[in-house]
């Protein structure tokens, strides 16, 4: 399923369906917010995410997995195609507070998430 209506540089909406997404484990719905090439790299989990199969697994592991909550604490756009959210994650192994930069394509698709614990 794919997001309806983004327009380029409209960050937030895309970030907050991603929270969304994430927070009730619903995979499809935010698998549908990615490329089929998008990567996810997050250096906690030692571990990188390609494409949609990658994506899957990080959402279902570490989303599912841990029954993660994510609460968005700051919002900055750096420019049109990339967003830093600084988030507080919640769940089974406890709390962090972690940022993600995300990367858009001109469709407003997620091509690249960098993520990374304080």
């Amino acid at each position: 399923m794919r997001t309806e209506a983004r327009h380029a540089g409209d960050l937030r909406p895309i970030a907050d369906a991603l929270i969304t997404a994430t927070n009730a484990f619903a995979v499809e719905p935010a698998l549908g917010l990615f490329t089929a090439d998008a990567v996810i790299d997050d250096p906690s989990t030692g571990e990188r995410f390609d494409g949609q199969a990658g994506v899957r697994d990080y959402i279902k592991r570490f989303f599912g997995g841990y029954r993660t909550a994510t609460r968005l604490l700051s919002f900055t756009r750096i420019d049109e195609h990339r967003a830093r959210l600084r988030v507080d994650f919640t769940g089974d192994f406890g709390h962090e507070i972690g940022l993600l930069e995300i990367v858009t394509d001109p469709a407003g698709l997620i091509v690249r998430i960098d993520a990374h614990l304080e």
